[in-house]
């Protein structure tokens, strides 16, 4: 945990940040609305006699008591996604409406890919695009079992996009969840910080601005793109958005959160940001007994 020393001074209740971290995370799943309603995906967890309990700040989320929320038979049939709770935060707040064209610009394994299929009502267009051609088999595998139909899976460099193969050369908004240090998965991934160093960190802030600066220039004025990462790290979150306001038309806007969280920073590190990043989410493991979290809401100007 002492890669995490450095928030102290901006986490309220440091101590019960750290507690929450060295706790297992439980296990929950997203009811997948493309082929069961959350009262259906319940009463098949009923017969198996699995336990569940239903988030209060949004039904399609479940809560599982078992360690194998994969295993079940409304996962097998799709009616469930295993899937962080957190994680369903981002294509909520992307928002997406039916018949609009969305671009998941990292979409593998595709969790949050066919959350915004189910969204969109399976009406419409998700382009779901990963560079690691090997995470693509679990991307479609996802697909098909979840049963949506409005995706297109394409394997390319999200930082040098091109809308060339597709018959529009702009998407209506984008999912820019972005490869990161991870350090918001320690309560399932307890090796999240083996590796970890201030090099991964600024090195990879770097990629991360060359895709949010990307999914900004696709995406058409009045649209909305969402940045998000697992992480805590200022230099990849609030950092990354305060560059790309300065390079591309666009602008931080509010957004509404069930969730209890803090504000995004406008200053760390001797380092100054944007003041509109205080619209941004921290998202932090003792908040709601989740993981963590990073969101921005962005809106396209020109």
């Amino acid at each position: 945990m002492e890669p995490f020393e450095r928030y102290r001074p901006i986490i309220d209740d440091f101590e019960a940040f750290l507690a929450a971290c060295e706790r297992p995370l439980g296990s929950a799943v997203r009811v997948n609305t493309i082929k069961a309603t959350p009262e259906q995906a319940m009463a098949a967890l009923d017969v198996e006699s699995v336990g569940y309990e239903q988030a209060d700040w949004d039904p399609r989320v479940l809560r599982l008591e078992t360690d194998s929320p994969g295993s079940t038979w409304a996962s097998f049939h799709g009616f469930t996604h295993g899937q962080e709770e957190v994680s369903v935060i981002p294509p909520l707040v992307l928002d997406p409406e039916p018949g609009e064209r969305v671009w998941d610009a990292c979409a593998a394994p595709g969790s949050k890919a066919t959350q915004l299929a189910a969204l969109i009502d399976d009406r419409g267009t998700v382009v779901a695009n990963d560079n690691n051609l090997g995470r693509l088999s679990a991307l479609r595998f996802n697909a098909e079992r979840l049963g949506a139909t409005s995706l297109a899976v394409t394997n390319d460099d999200a930082r040098n996009y091109s809308l060339q193969p597709f018959d529009f050369d702009e998407f209506d908004r984008a999912l820019v969840d972005v490869p990161c240090s991870c350090e918001g998965t320690i309560r399932k991934n307890p090796d999240a910080l083996d590796e970890w160093s201030m090099g991964h960190v600024r090195s990879i802030a770097g990629i991360q601005t060359g895709i949010l600066r990307r999914a900004v220039q696709a995406t058409r004025t009045g649209g909305t793109v969402v940045y998000s990462t697992c992480t805590f790290a200022p230099e990849e979150n609030e950092a990354v958005v305060d560059r790309v306001l300065a390079r591309e038309d666009c602008e931080v806007v509010p957004f509404d959160l069930a969730l209890e969280h803090d504000s995004g920073l406008t200053e760390w590190d001797e380092e100054t940001y944007d003041p509109s990043l205080a619209e941004a989410a921290r998202i932090y493991p003792h908040q709601n007994d989740t993981g963590g979290f990073f969101v921005a809401k962005l809106e396209v100007t020109g």
